[in-house]
């Protein structure tokens, strides 16, 4: 008996590209698949049964043929579509911001659940309008270690010593220590924003989100968690600069601001 031509599976879109006048190219993460890219053939037609049900960070059940080149959407039904995070510019543009993060740090046909499911606790909790600043961070760091990046926060990367609560450097890999040589990735950190990247780093997401953090601190662990991934990457997410827009139009009044819960 040969292998199934079709196979189920949950999944959220990470990407839609356009092919030809109807089709799309589909990058959706799964939990058994890993990264699986498939076409949703005469999607982009009006009368199209798959329309609504693959939309960007969309969760969805699918049903998925096997195909030579690309396999092909043969189903689909929505399980979450994330309403409010739609409603809102800003959420929408954080949500735009994690699938661009677990895109990159996905690999195709590897299954990685807990990655998933990083992504899917993630687009819940912005949907239920969690602090999205902090919870950003806790995606970044989370999905470093999930990639197999997990960055060393208590001891010096060079000495092995623990790191003492002062003025220490960070870079792609973790904390050196104020005695060492200085690397030219790292850059210097607070203890504050050590601390809250030790924090992130620890807990669950539930427990995280009760994390007061001030947004200067969170603004700074926003940098080092930024060149920490542009170092990783070689490149820097697209949707970062469209995230730094809405923020900025936010911070001016042209966009009403998140309230965070």
């Amino acid at each position: 008996m040969g292998a199934p031509r079709t196979y189920r599976t949950e999944g959220i879109v990470l990407r839609r590209d356009n092919l030809g006048e109807a089709d799309k190219i589909l990058t959706l993460v799964t939990p058994d698949h890993g990264k699986v890219r498939a076409l949703a053939k005469a999607i982009r037609r009006p009368k199209s049964k798959l329309s609504g049900h693959l939309d960007l960070f969309c969760r969805s059940q699918l049903l998925i043929a096997k195909g030579q080149a690309l396999d092909i959407v043969a189903g689909a039904a929505m399980i979450d579509g994330y309403k409010h995070v739609r409603d809102d510019l800003w959420l929408t543009s954080c949500a735009i911001y994690l699938v661009e993060l677990i895109d990159r740090f996905s690999e195709e046909n590897l299954e990685n659940r807990a990655l998933y499911r990083l992504l899917v606790e993630a687009l819940e909790a912005l949907d239920g309008g969690r602090n999205s600043e902090l919870l950003l961070r806790y995606v970044e760091l989370h999905a470093l270690e999930l990639a197999g990046f997990r960055p060393q926060l208590r001891r010096c990367l060079v000495c092995g010593r623990e790191i003492e609560p002062e003025t220490n450097r960070f870079g792609p890999n973790g904390v050196t220590c104020a005695a060492c040589p200085i690397d030219s990735t790292s850059r210097p950190i607070s203890v504050a924003a050590l601390k809250v990247l030790r924090f992130l780093q620890a807990n669950t997401l539930p427990a995280a989100m009760r994390l007061n953090a001030d947004p200067r601190v969170l603004g700074e662990v926003e940098g080092q968690l930024r060149r920490a991934i542009r170092t990783i990457l070689e490149r820097e997410l697209k949707s970062s600069e469209f995230l730094g827009l809405v923020r900025r139009q936010t911070a001016e009044g042209k966009i009403a601001a998140p309230t965070p819960t």
